[in-house]
């Protein structure tokens, strides 16, 4: 079980060499009509105007995932900033956003697998975006006249749903990884080589306790900053 902490580190960010070719090929297909739309959705609902906003979106989740936080057990973890670029800009923007963002670490700094991008763009921007806002405006609905939510409300549905969107994207992950040793066999596949009665407390206890707290917390002290200065706050795209 200590093993496979420290294989899982930063699992989020799943490495070259952990999916066979039937899983991220799998994954490739599912993500590439799914960042066609996503492009789409932003030419559509993006005025130039706003470029900037998703511009901004794109650095924050950069910034977000480059700072790594220790965790017990020899592995580190980090956030990745999705449901909150989600809920200021809705959530096909996010995707593009993030998958900038995770494309841009793979590429340039090593932090994921290159044939992992889609994996990875499929856990933290596409289950990041649609269940961190799913989850806000379920939370935020209108009351009475329409009233808008509360600064209160609107952090303690960000916390939440940025709480649970995270956890989706690392249950994901582990499902992931632990159905390789199913697929290839559990010796000689060269892959991940844990099962999920491995992979999925390796994965889910961190992020159901250290980052699934950070990326609530983080979340909800900026849309309680956004919502008390009156400015930009959200956009229901």
């Amino acid at each position: 079980m200590a093993y496979a902490v420290i294989a899982m580190e930063k699992i989020m960010h799943i490495p070259d060499g952990y999916l066979g070719p039937a899983t991220y090929g799998s994954l490739w297909a599912v993500m590439l009509p799914i960042w066609g739309l996503a492009s789409r959705k932003v030419k559509q609902t993006v005025k130039t105007a706003e470029v900037p906003y998703l511009a901004m979106g794109t650095v924050f989740s950069l910034m977000a995932m480059m700072f790594v936080l220790p965790i017990p057990g020899g592995t580190t973890g980090h956030i990745s900033g999705t449901t909150l670029v989600a809920i200021l800009l809705g959530p096909w923007p996010a995707i593009v956003a993030v998958t900038i963002s995770l494309a841009i670490q793979a590429l340039i700094m090593g932090d994921g697998g290159i044939t992992a991008i889609a994996a990875n763009c499929f856990n933290i921007a596409v289950i990041g975006a649609f269940t961190g806002s799913g989850i806000y405006r379920l939370i935020t609905l209108p009351g009475g006249q329409g009233r808008q939510p509360s600064a209160r409300r609107s952090a303690f549905a960000a916390a939440i749903a940025a709480y649970l969107a995270v956890n989706a994207g690392a249950l994901t992950a582990s499902l992931f990884l632990g159905l390789q040793p199913v697929i290839y066999g559990e010796s000689g596949s060269g892959y991940f080589p844990f099962p999920l009665r491995v992979a999925l407390p390796a994965t889910m206890l961190p992020h159901l306790t250290v980052i699934g707290a950070l990326e609530a917390s983080v979340t909800a002290l900026v849309i309680t900053f956004l919502k008390t200065q009156g400015g930009r706050f959200e956009k229901n795209s």
